[in-house]
């Protein structure tokens, strides 16, 4: 069955290309719902005085990598925002543009309003502080007890959920570093609030709102009005973005947002790209290494993801510093590949590429010969080590009977 809707899909996708990226997302909630990592759990709260159902979705190996640490995305509407949320990350992480992510969505289908609850003071109210607290209190140690958390939290909301999600910010040490607020319902007092408390975050900060043109009225000039506030901010640590999509309504808006959301937050992960070698690598006339070093200190310090240097992004900086010419640079970039790949050849086809470069062919000989004695990783192989020493070979030897 399964086989048989992804061709459907993908007939679909050649005959109207309009629907590529609502139909995208479509077949990636399917799938994960066939393969699923998802499972439905509940929590008996003493401060709700009632038991409450999440639903969990666990990245792919995650039972295998015991040591790995994930990102924690927390949903409120977690009962209709969790479907399409984890859709859209399978899919980015299917071509390693977005990370793997944990993710809670606490089911609200019949207690949103209660759950959400906002006084006139701007702060929860009646049952919204018990919901406040459950989750402050009960529901997040739980999850951080029980699963691999890297320091980035995110939370998400639609409409009054988003809203109250809001209210986390006014935390002295605010739990969530990231908030993705769909088309938001926001009063007077989030207006100063909101932009005060970001402005004094220490860390890592992102905020993404959305609203679109068939939104209400209201909540496209709070948004705007938000926005604006928060681009006077003067803090390095914040990241904002806003979305007013058209041609959608309040409701179609979130399936437009979500891609959008997620790639804003984790815009710092994905590799290399084209336009990125181009704009921003390509042009230095120096300290290549040095910027694909510092693009994977910023993974971590932002998402907390300690990860190997991507083979692609490797290879991004070999041609660069072969475009300026500047050999000598393949050192660090030997000492940082034989650092996040010891065992591989990468490092010593670095440095033949260096002696080769620089019509060194003795030196160059001897780095492919040692490279061919090591572990094959990406496109480089064994043949192709043994090809390019052959070929130096052929050069000496010419070079040698000229003499």
């Amino acid at each position: 069955m399964y086989h048989c809707a992804i061709h459907y899909y993908k007939f679909v996708l050649n005959q109207f290309p309009t629907m590529k990226n609502i139909l995208y997302l479509f077949l990636f909630t399917f799938s994960s719902n066939v393969f699923s990592q998802s499972k439905t759990d509940s929590i008996a709260s003493a401060l709700l005085g009632e038991s409450r159902k999440f639903s969990v979705f666990l990245p792919e190996n995650y039972e295998k990598n015991k040591d790995k640490k994930y990102p924690l995305l927390l949903l409120l509407d977690g009962d209709y925002l969790f479907d399409p949320i984890v859709g859209a990350l399978k899919y980015g992480n299917n071509w390693d543009d977005l990370p793997e992510v944990i993710v809670v969505g606490i089911n609200q289908k019949n207690t949103r309003d209660t759950d959400c609850e906002i006084g006139e003071n701007g702060l929860p109210a009646s049952k919204g502080i018990k919901f406040f607290d459950f989750i402050n209190n009960e529901l997040l140690p739980a999850i951080e007890k029980q699963y691999q958390l890297a320091p980035l939290r995110i939370i998400a909301g639609h409409d009054l959920t988003a809203g109250f999600a809001n209210l986390f910010l006014y935390q002295k040490n605010p739990v969530f570093g990231g908030y993705i607020s769909l088309s938001p319902e926001l009063d007077n007092n989030m207006m100063e609030r909101i932009p005060q408390a970001l402005q004094s975050f220490k860390r890592p900060g992102f905020y993404y709102q959305a609203t679109a043109d068939g939104d209400l009225k209201q909540t496209k000039e709070d948004v705007a009005r938000m926005h604006e506030n928060l681009l006077a901010i003067e803090n390095t640590n914040l990241s904002v973005k806003k979305d007013e999509f058209q041609n959608a309504s309040h409701y179609s808006l979130v399936l437009h947002a979500i891609p959008n959301a997620l790639y804003h937050i984790f815009s710092a992960y994905k590799p290399i790209s084209n336009a990125e070698y181009l704009e921003k690598i390509v042009v230095l006339e120096k300290d290549h290494t040095l910027y694909l070093k510092q693009k994977y200190e910023v993974i971590k310090k932002d998402y907390g993801i300690d990860m190997k240097i991507r083979i692609s992004d490797f290879m991004a900086i070999e041609a660069a510093i072969v475009k300026n010419k500047d050999f000598n640079a393949f050192d660090d970039l030997a000492i940082l590949a034989r650092k996040n790949y010891p065992k591989s050849m990468l490092a010593d086809y670095f440095l033949a590429q260096q002696f080769e470069n620089k019509l060194e062919d003795t030196k160059a000989l001897k780095y492919y010969l040692s490279a061919y004695q090591q572990e094959e990783i990406g496109d480089l192989s064994k043949t192709m080590m043994m090809d390019r020493a052959e070929i130096i070979k052929t050069r000496l030897a010419k070079t040698k009977k000229s003499k």
